[in-house]
């Protein structure tokens, strides 16, 4: 059965061509039926405010870098969106004066600009939001070997990949974007051998540090969250984090305000990951397969799908 084409844009898959029974099934869930599609392996957590959402986000930072000792490095995985836990992440590092020497990062992705990662001058720079909200804040006596901060590039990512197999990843934490992707897991282009069907699970599973092309949708979010509309600046190509990475993580933590995804898209991700409907037109839906993922909800973020005329 042939299936339908995107809404968004007929040169990529997307959540917009799965069955439109899983679509309607994911836009009637209440808020609290989400809580009800925690299952063994995967977690749904609320929180009352903001200010406890991005709290919690900080603390897994301390929760990965306390288990590093000298025998078994270990560290997270973060990202750049959200972002507002990164400043507290420097505080209570400081303020609780934890010695990060044995410590790891390990950045999600960059910006491609004509090949190469994008500069820590390019204003959208990942690496550079990283630095500035949080590392550059940490007291020197504190901060992690300059080599223990992993970014990937156009020229490490071997290293960057291995790095994972080097040390222990206990985390990886990240929000969750308008075409469902984690990190820069982007679905496919619609050409070639998926122009008929979307890749299998296994064919993305495999897939590791790379450099890759972003779809339309998600380059208008980043343009509308980091650049005030101006989409003329966002790259559209990056280099990200994949999924062989992704799994070698002891646990993947999801983290929901409200702003990143819309009511329709945090619905539509929980609801495939708890009934573990993989589909990698809906590339984040692969994490049902990971034994331990934990989705975080903003409770005042998640809205209702109902239409609303403005």
């Amino acid at each position: 059965m042939q299936r339908e084409m995107s809404r968004i844009s007929a040169d990529w898959w997307d959540y917009t061509t799965l069955d439109r029974a899983i679509l309607e099934e994911a836009a009637n869930l209440k808020p609290e039926e989400l809580r009800s599609l925690a299952r063994p392996g995967f977690e749904v957590t609320f929180y009352d405010t903001l200010e406890e959402l991005y709290l919690a986000e900080a603390l897994e930072y301390l929760e990965a870098w306390r288990q590093a000792t000298p025998e078994r490095p270990a560290g997270i995985c973060g990202p750049i969106g959200p972002t507002e836990q990164l400043p507290l992440v420097a505080r209570l590092v400081n303020e609780l004066g934890i010695d990060l020497r044995h410590a790891h990062f390990w950045g999600m992705d960059e910006w491609c600009i004509d090949g190469k990662a994008a500069p820590v001058e390019f204003p959208l720079s990942f690496e550079r939001a990283d630095r500035d909200l949080c590392f550059g804040r940490i007291k020197p006596e504190l901060a992690m070997p300059e080599a223990h901060l992993h970014f990937p590039r156009h020229d490490n990512l071997k290293a960057y990949s291995a790095s994972f197999d080097q040390f222990r990843c206990v985390i990886m934490q990240g929000g969750q974007g308008e075409i469902k992707h984690w990190a820069f897991n982007d679905p496919p282009k619609r050409e070639g051998r998926y122009a008929d069907a979307p890749p299998t699970p296994d064919d993305v599973l495999r897939l590791g540090a790379r450099r890759v092309d972003l779809h339309p949708l998600t380059m208008a979010q980043n343009a509308r969250t980091s650049g005030a509309g101006r989409v003329y600046m966002v790259p559209n190509q990056a280099f990200t984090v994949g999924p062989a990475e992704t799994f070698k993580a002891e646990r993947v933590s999801i983290w929901h305000p409200g702003h990143h995804d819309n009511a329709f898209g945090m619905r539509l991700s929980t609801y495939m990951i708890g009934k573990k409907i993989v589909d990698t037109a809906v590339p984040i839906s692969l994490l049902a397969l990971h034994p331990n993922v934990r989705f975080n909800f903003y409770r005042g973020g998640i809205g209702s799908c109902d239409v609303d005329m403005h």
